[in-house]
């Protein structure tokens, strides 16, 4: 993987991780998501 890819891919990342950090328990939890899991939704949605 190229330093551009991996430098979009972390940001990427970390956009998710934050906006999904910003929201509260409850409109995590309407979307199927724990707290918990935000890390893995996150480098799901990077691998995609």
């Amino acid at each position: 993987m190229n330093v551009a890819r991996s430098f979009n891919n972390w940001r990427k990342y970390r956009q998710t991780v934050a906006e999904l950090g910003r929201m509260s328990t409850r409109e995590l939890n309407d979307l199927g998501i724990n707290r918990g899991d935000i890390h893995r939704v996150a480098r799901a949605a990077v691998g995609r």
